[in-house]
């Protein structure tokens, strides 16, 4: 059993039941649950966690797979596959987003769940981990057809969902609208308005002053903090941030506010790069135009892999899952990756940089900021209250700060990675609710 502490010393390793079953895997490439796993078991052998817990943290407690009919502007009918699991609800209802996009599978949403999971657990959110998803190409969906699918997956999953359930939020390719929609839909099967179903709504209905910066302005508390423990100056920092989304690009904009220099930034165009500094504000409005850096005229234009390898103190992967492989671990040349993206670093890529003495803040500490905001707007929602931007920055500064700091304290104690001690805490968190609340039998 894990002790009350967490200190207890290892009494022998668990063992990963396979996950094939657990969804496709495109060919060559990464199973992200089984690294999910990995990472799980690391934990778990440190803590000596009894094999049974382990097995039942391994895999989800709900998988649930729908297929469901929506109506196209041509009024032609087209089947689309969705997913909604839960990984864990033993601390609170379930959290996570929903995503749309073409390679949505089981084995992806399965792995994005657990990091849920452990994402609330590590700044103590009374929630569990949960994700979702349809398998499309919005890209190539209406607006009107991207609102019916919305409405049709919400009804064909609502049974998992609800206030007290199952709350979803916005991921990859879905956004305040989507969540509206969500909401909208919902709120009519119930029969009465129930706007703590969803978050990540537009302030309108129910939504939270600074949701839509709160993942990215978590990254760059996360940063900021590493750099003050190793007594540097965010003033000094060159940063590169890899993906100018939502949240690659409010960690850029808060970094540079605070004085840091963004010497490069990148999205599907590719990436954008001045060692003198990229004027973030202008990018950002750029962007905000444009859509796309495209086109950006003030910075020389470099490939993907480039970014990653520039020689950086603080390297922000904020795009995709697995962009830090064992392939180009050992061309990094960075002090510190802060991970804003979910799942960015492969567990081979992992000890690499660890040998490499390359610090590595986890993505389940660095990008919950977002879950975080989600967390004051549930509260928000079910109270019937409002708070001002002020509070909800206040509240976000002092969860990220002070989990950062209890990170940092458990690392610097056990001599141990950052990734190691942030599940150290969560594994722990949740694997105590297990053995309070027991196994049903």
């Amino acid at each position: 059993m894990v002790t009350s502490d967490g200190t207890a010393s290892m009494r022998g390793k668990t063992v990963v039941k396979p996950v094939k079953d657990m969804g496709a895997v495109e060919p060559g490439g990464e199973s992200m649950t089984r690294n999910a796993v990995t990472q799980l078991k690391q934990a778990c052998d440190y803590l000596a966690i009894d094999e049974d817990i382990f097995n039942f943290l391994s895999r989800p407690v709900r998988i649930v797979t729908v297929n469901f009919p929506v109506m196209m502007d041509d009024r032609s009918i087209r089947m689309f596959e969705g997913h909604r699991i839960i990984h864990n609800n033993l601390r609170g209802p379930a959290k996570g987003g929903i995503r749309f996009a073409p390679n949505v599978n089981i084995d992806e949403v399965t792995a994005l769940s657990m990091w849920m999971t452990w994402k609330c657990a590590v700044v103590n959110l009374p929630y569990g981990g949960a994700k979702g998803g349809v398998a499309c190409d919005p890209t190539k969906l209406s607006a009107k057809e991207l609102e019916r699918l919305t409405r049709a997956f919400t009804i064909a999953i609502a049974d998992v969902i609800g206030p007290q359930k199952d709350i979803p939020a916005p991921d990859m390719n879905t956004n305040p609208q989507t969540m509206a929609y969500m909401f909208d839909t919902y709120s009519k099967l119930v029969g009465h308005t129930s706007p703590a179903v969803v978050t990540g709504k537009p302030i309108e209905v129910g939504g939270s002053m600074g949701r839509t910066q709160a993942t990215g302005r978590g990254v760059a508390i996360t940063a900021r903090e590493y750099v003050q423990y190793h007594k540097m100056d965010i003033r000094k920092m060159r940063v590169v941030v890899q993906g100018f989304g939502n949240v690659g690009s409010w960690a850029a904009k808060t970094l540079h506010d605070w004085g840091a220099t963004i010497i490069a930034v990148s999205d599907v165009t590719g990436g954008y790069y001045d060692p003198k500094g990229l004027d973030i504000d202008e990018i950002f409005d750029y962007v905000q135009k444009h859509k796309l850096l495209e086109g950006y005229g003030k910075a020389r234009k470099i490939s993907n892999n480039e970014l990653l390898t520039l020689d950086c103190d603080l390297l922000l992967p904020c795009a995709l899952e697995n962009q830090i492989t064992a392939q180009n671990a050992h061309d990094l040349r960075c002090r510190c990756v802060v991970e804003g993206a979910n799942g960015p670093t492969t567990p081979e890529a992992d000890r690499i940089l660890e040998e490499r003495k390359i610090d590595v803040i986890p993505d389940i500490l660095a990008n919950a900021g977002g879950v975080t905001c989600s967390y004051f707007e549930w509260v928000q929602n079910i109270q019937n209250v409002h708070w001002s931007l002020e509070k909800v920055e206040k509240e976000l500064e002092t969860i990220m700060v002070s989990a950062s700091a209890e990170v940092h304290k458990l690392k610097t104690e056990r001599n141990i990675s950052y990734r190691m001690a942030a599940y150290l805490i969560a594994v722990q968190r949740v694997a105590r609710a297990v053995e309070l609340r027991g196994f049903w039998s």
